[in-house]
């Protein structure tokens, strides 16, 4: 359902559902909420850890993971992305070559005597480093099978660092196996970025469940911090419904801010840069600078 949506009102006036929002909704169908320029820190630490989750790939997890890592890096945030997906797209997205990676994380996870902060890399972007993976990182999956505290693994290696940063993003992969559940056991938050389509929609239950799961039995302060709509495209009739049916089911823990289609983010990433850096006046750059701010205005309202 690609078709541009009609525009005229009915008999009585009455605009039809699928037209464009009123110019006092923003996309999502609320008032538009003006989120302040964060304050900058006059300290660092202890880190919030966010597990960006979604079993369904293609939704711009790592897109996500990237981008709002380094607007939260420009509004003076120290910040750690967490590659835990074996296809490395998060390490790639930045620049880095997975095959050549001499130590990953998946070194850490199953080499006591390394440190995580042994393999940290400086990223392009003031304040935010990255802890890298690649292939390997699928070989863990088997092996921390008979590790006792199995889903605590990442949790482990990360808490050393917590100290250091104000932020840790976690890019988990598409799937719901133990690497996503060692995700969602050291995760303070989760943030869910969803595609405006339909079957994205279905997965959110299932997502859910497991989140459930792991409260019950490993974290049980662990909770979906909020969802996310990503690549929106207000021209279509089904995009905006399937936004609307998002915040009809989930009201304020979606985001009000939605992140658009654009050619830029496939720039990005050849280009090993975030769009605040590679395109910082674009619309995605924007959009991921709202995030930012608003994230914030959500994590660090009593920071002191």
């Amino acid at each position: 359902m690609n078709d541009v949506a009609p525009s005229k009102p009915d008999a009585a006036g009455v605009l039809p559902f699928d037209t464009e929002p009123e110019l006092d909704l923003g996309p999502t169908r609320r008032p538009p909420v003006d989120f302040p320029k964060p304050k900058r820190l006059d300290h660092h630490g202890p880190a919030r850890i966010v597990a960006m989750c979604n079993q369904k790939g293609g939704v711009g997890k790592t897109t996500t993971t990237i981008n709002l890592g380094a607007a939260l890096a420009d509004y003076g945030r120290r910040v750690l992305l967490v590659d835990f997906d074996p296809q490395g797209a998060l390490s790639v997205g930045l620049g880095l070559d997975a095959h050549d990676l001499e130590l990953s994380i998946y070194n850490v996870l199953m080499d006591p005597s390394l440190r995580a902060a042994d393999i940290v890399q400086k990223t392009p972007i003031d304040g935010m480093d990255l802890l890298p993976a690649n292939i390997d990182l699928s070989a863990a999956e088997i092996q921390l099978v008979t590790e006792v505290g199995r889903e605590q693994a990442l949790g482990r290696i990360l808490k050393p660092l917590a100290a250091d940063y104000d932020l840790m993003l976690i890019d988990c992969q598409p799937s719901l196996g133990l690497l996503t559940v060692n995700a969602l056991t050291a995760a303070d938050g989760v943030v869910v970025p969803l595609e405006c389509e339909y079957f994205a929609l279905r997965g959110v239950a299932l997502l859910q469940e497991t989140i459930e799961k792991v409260r019950d039995r490993l974290n049980p302060d662990l909770e979906i911090e909020g969802l996310l709509a990503t690549m929106y495209d207000s021209r279509t009739v089904h995009g905006r419904e399937v936004l609307s049916r998002l915040v009809e089911a989930f009201g304020d823990k979606v985001f009000h801010t939605v992140i658009g289609r654009t050619v830029r983010f496939p720039e990005t990433t050849v280009a090993g840069l975030p769009i605040t850096s590679f395109a910082p006046s674009s619309r995605g750059a924007s959009a991921y600078r709202q995030l930012a701010r608003e994230v914030l205005a959500r994590w660090e309202p009593a920071r002191p």
